[in-house]
């Protein structure tokens, strides 16, 4: 019973992360897991977040 618990919580983290990254993806935010995504100059430039 606790690993069909587990396996539930691992699966809705995984859930989450990927709608997390499908939303911000969706918006344009090309580095999703820069602090500076929504500002970054990559968004303007087409180059990588520094």
């Amino acid at each position: 019973m606790t690993d069909i618990i587990l396996g539930l919580i691992i699966a809705i983290l995984v859930l989450a992360a990927v709608l997390y990254i499908y939303r911000e993806k969706k918006k344009g935010v090309k580095c999703v897991g820069c602090p500076h995504a929504g500002s970054c100059s990559s968004k303007k430039s087409g180059t990588g977040c520094h």
